[in-house]
């Protein structure tokens, strides 16, 4: 996809979570082919290319992580960055003319650039208007969400997304308010509408509510992780690192169908044909070192699945 920004190209920092785990369980060899689905600050891929792998493939929406990427791998051939939303990885392996894979890599957590730069809107701790694109060539932004929609859809974003009992409450409080121009003003307003004690809690909540809304980010999970099973060799692996519950749910969820694919009743023999694809491995969580090294490990889990086709 092209990308439209004339910024100068700069080098992205950020520290990437449970490398280890990540490298290990993807059963990296010489020969491979492996996608990275969310390319960030390249800290996984670089770490995926050092292992000699043959080609891997990364993916990012984000048009500064995939300025960084030019940088940081230009002269390494082995290479294929792509700017797209991983829910076209099907489309974007068939153009490429690659039918086969060893292993595929997906972080869903946010990037620490996307939200320790101010002006992306994502942050709650500093000004900015608000935005939370990931893709800044998209048209939603949080401040389309937070003026635009109505009540219910409010309510229900802030409920299901954010995990937030005071949804209803905030709902109102933000139609009140409007129009809400920056996140600090977000912040305030989610602040009034709450018990003081509840305060932070429901604005990380609500803030990771618009941010999923805006971006679209729990309804491509399923569609994507059934799109690349065909695509894996027999014993290739998926590696997919969640911070919340809301996707670590869609995760599991997705693994177990395609373990467990039969649909006939439980006490009759199978006679749908739906064969088991996938195995999945136990949960796996961050370090206690590695939670104190970087903090925003703490809340992550890594889901992996091992291809059983052919």
């Amino acid at each position: 996809m092209m990308i439209s920004y004339e910024e100068k190209p700069k080098k992205i920092e950020h520290i990437p979570v449970m490398l280890e785990e990540c490298l290990e369980n993807l059963n990296l060899h010489r020969g491979g082919t492996y996608l990275d689905l969310t390319l960030g600050a390249g800290g996984h891929s670089s770490a995926i290319l050092k292992a000699g792998v043959k080609k891997l493939v990364s993916f990012d929406r984000d048009v500064d992580a995939i300025k960084s990427a030019q940088l940081t791998f230009k002269d390494t051939p082995n290479i294929t960055i792509i700017h797209s939303n991983f829910y076209e990885v099907k489309k974007v392996l068939n153009k490429l003319g690659i039918s086969k894979i060893d292993g595929v890599l997906i972080d869903l957590g946010v990037s620490s650039h996307q939200l320790d730069t101010a002006e992306r809107g994502f942050s709650y701790m500093k000004e900015a208007k608000l935005d939370m694109r990931m893709n800044r060539e998209d048209s939603k932004t949080a401040f389309q969400v937070v003026n635009d929609y109505e009540e219910a859809e409010l309510i229900k974003i802030i409920k299901e997304y954010g995990e937030e009992k005071g949804a209803k409450f905030i709902a109102r409080a933000i139609i009140l308010a409007r129009p809400v121009e920056t996140t600090l003003e977000l912040v305030n307003i989610i602040k009034n509408a709450v018990p003081k004690k509840y305060e932070m809690d429901a604005v990380k909540r609500t803030f990771q509510a618009i941010r999923i809304e805006v971006n679209g980010e729990l309804q491509i999970i399923e569609s994507t992780i059934k799109d690349l099973i065909p695509f894996l060799n027999f014993g290739g692996r998926i590696c997919i690192i969640t911070f919340h519950s809301l996707e670590d749910r869609i995760v599991k969820k997705t693994f177990k169908k395609l373990e467990n694919p039969c649909e006939c009743p439980r006490a009759l023999p199978c006679v749908c044909g739906n064969e088991k694809i996938l195995s999945a491995k136990k949960m796996i969580l961050p370090t206690e070192e590695e939670i104190k090294r970087n903090k925003r490990s703490k809340s992550a889990k890594l889901r992996v699945g091992e291809s059983l086709g052919k």
